[in-house]
């Protein structure tokens, strides 16, 4: 291995976030020089020849200001940090609210610290005055055009999400082949070390190397959990994290008492390894908490679920919106698709089916049909695309995820969203404990989180926590951002079987 390649596994990290930060930065200069030349020749930016120099000069100048303003709120909104959210949701998120923060920050600073006048009195600008005069940015506001401001911050929104979504893919292959995965262990072969081990080998963005498990139970010692063996007890402990370089350990055992946890993280700290433990309610974390203090004594409360009128007014003026414009787009689509389902097999062309909406309410969810008539509306739905159950034009609307188009007029009607958990049918949710019942809280969406992650393959039951995590955090931004990934996941051809 060469001497770079060594010092980038060593220093993966601090390698990655440096040249993050050059990749944006080289994103916002990029961004702001192709605003430039678009306001020349769309905007009536053009000058005499000879004024050309100056009017550039400006502009470097007020990129300069750009780049600086966004990449100290892209560092105060957590992009540079090396932990991920759940299918990078909040990064994304994050890319909006800071380009936002950015243009409200920078129209701040070129009205109030550009040069102002010097003979000016009153004791605000006896105070202003030495100030400018500290920070003078020479840029004048009436110099540049605001159509060209907003076309520069218009197209750092699109750059830097398409820039980091790109990042976030190499990432994912450098992890994959080994490159900045720290080593860790989970203590505790049950079920809850189980699940943790799902979402390292179903994410491989985290970066975490599973090496093995922990268990205090010593029959198991040896055997295999999926692809990890349980490599020891508690009492190999030490032994371990030396003999595999263990940085991390996962305590999964929610059930265990607080002495053994704590006895767990004593040992932890002594070795210098960092731990992380699932609580013992972990599943009620999964909703929005407080945690309060009664005379030092921690309390876990809900939050408060008060509805947001007006983010329910912006969801379902979105959903009305996007729909409509769907079906009208996309009406020579339906027309072709109904020809074209009509001559591969008799039956209908629309498959309606009983699911189960926000509050249990029932409803009749509309699809393309993609399969023969004779499957029962109950089966199981298609686990590989050469099922013979599907019919030849099935599987291509499958695979675009076209023959969910129908859906939009459940939207249309109310009883879907475009955004939300997908619905499940009615024997389904009548075997769903508390914790299920919670998807039922928002309304069933067309695509969601779910659709768009690495679990899609596995049933919609089996992968609670992205409905919940999208339920507790919903907002019109992150439901654009879903659209977004759900368009570039249909474009590729990654839709249902």
């Amino acid at each position: 291995m060469t001497v770079l390649g060594t010092f980038v596994r060593r220093n993966f990290e601090p390698v990655v976030l440096s040249v993050q930060v050059l990749v944006d930065l080289a994103v916002l200069l990029f961004s702001c020089w192709l605003a430039y030349h678009i306001g020349q020749r769309m905007f009536g930016l053009d000058v005499a020849p000879e004024l050309h120099p100056a009017q550039a000069a400006i502009y470097r100048g007020l990129s300069s200001l750009v780049a600086a303003v966004c990449l100290v709120t892209f560092h105060a909104q957590g992009l540079y940090s090396p932990s991920k959210s759940l299918l990078n949701m909040e990064e994304f998120k994050g890319i909006v609210k800071s380009v936002l923060i950015s243009f409200l920050v920078l129209i701040a600073l070129l009205n109030y610290l550009h040069t102002t006048r010097q003979d000016a009195s009153g004791p605000i600008y006896g105070l202003l005055v030495p100030l400018h005069k500290f920070v003078n940015l020479q840029v004048n506001p009436i110099t540049f055009s605001r159509l060209t401001l907003l076309a520069t911050f218009a197209l750092i929104l699109v750059f830097m999400t398409a820039s980091r979504f790109a990042s976030f893919k190499v990432i994912q292959r450098l992890h994959q082949r080994g490159l900045g995965n720290r080593n860790v262990l989970i203590y505790g072969a049950g079920g809850t070390g189980r699940q943790l081990q799902r979402k390292f080998m179903l994410v491989p963005t985290l970066g975490l190397n599973l090496v093995g498990f922990l268990d205090d139970d010593a029959r198991k010692v040896g055997s295999m959990v999926e692809r990890s063996a349980v490599l020891g007890t508690f009492a190999d402990l030490e032994r371990l994290v030396g003999d595999h370089k263990i940085s991390e350990v996962f305590v999964a055992m929610p059930e265990a008492s607080e002495e053994r946890v704590m006895r767990a993280i004593a040992e932890l700290q002594r070795l210098g390894v960092t731990w992380r433990v699932v609580p013992r309610f972990h599943h009620l974390m999964a909703s929005k908490v407080r945690i309060e203090t009664l005379d030092s004594v921690p309390l876990v409360t809900p939050a408060d679920r008060s509805p947001n009128l007006f983010g329910m007014f912006a969801k379902r003026t979105l959903d009305v919106l996007l729909s409509l414009s769907v079906l009208v787009l996309a009406a020579p689509v339906f027309v072709i698709t109904a020809i074209l389902i009509k001559r591969a097999s008799p039956g209908p062309i629309f498959f309606a089916q009983q699911r189960i909406g926000k509050d249990g309410r029932p409803f009749r969810m509309l699809k393309f049909r993609t399969m023969h008539t004779h499957v029962s509306s109950d089966a199981e739905s298609p686990r590989k695309s050469d099922d013979p159950r599907i019919t030849p034009i099935g599987r291509w609307l499958r695979r675009f995820s076209l023959d969910e188009l129908p859906q939009f007029l459940n939207v249309l009607k109310g009883e879907m969203s475009v955004v939300g958990p997908r619905p499940e049918m009615a024997f389904i949710v009548a075997q769903y404990g508390p914790l299920d019942r919670e998807r039922l809280r928002a309304k069933p969406g067309i695509t969601g989180l779910w659709q768009i992650s690495y679990a899609r393959q596995s049933a919609i039951h089996e992968n609670l926590d992205y409905d919940l995590y999208y339920i507790e955090h919903q907002s019109l931004l992150l439901d654009i951002v879903i659209i977004a990934l759900t368009m570039f996941a249909v474009v590729k051809g990654t839709g249902a079987y």
